[in-house]
């Protein structure tokens, strides 16, 4: 007899050494202090950990994000931008999937984003 506990092959936990971030997206909320990210990861059998790291155009580190052990594949988040200034501009987020030591990573992904000056957001109103 063969039980099937899944309907997608895809959805199947894989073993560590497979697991991979296959998703990232990065929103401006409308304010343009914070971002709302989506991570997607491989089902996993054992859990992994990230380290999301957002940076401004000067690569100063604007915004950190730890996820320890987590236990869901599919995951979304707010992240606050720390800038004394307008922060407006160019800016890149880093994600980094590990399990024992973030160095070097298993994973990473690495994806770019603006946030626009107020103008511009007036000027679409």
């Amino acid at each position: 007899m063969d039980i099937q506990f899944f309907n997608n092959n895809d959805q199947v936990p894989k073993p560590k050494d497979e697991i991979r971030i296959e998703e990232l997206t990065v929103t401006p909320y409308p304010d343009r202090r914070r971002v709302f990210i989506v991570i997607k990861v491989t089902p996993f059998q054992e859990r992994p950990n990230l380290v999301l790291v957002a940076r401004d155009e000067d690569d100063n580190v604007v915004s950190e994000l730890d996820i320890i052990e987590t236990m869901h594949a599919s995951m979304e988040f707010t992240m606050h931008l720390r800038s004394p200034n307008d922060p407006a501009g160019a800016y890149s987020l880093t994600a980094d999937l590990f399990y024992e030591t973030k160095t070097p990573p298993q994973d990473q992904h690495i994806i770019g984003f603006v946030i626009p000056s107020e103008q511009a957001d007036e000027t679409s109103d």
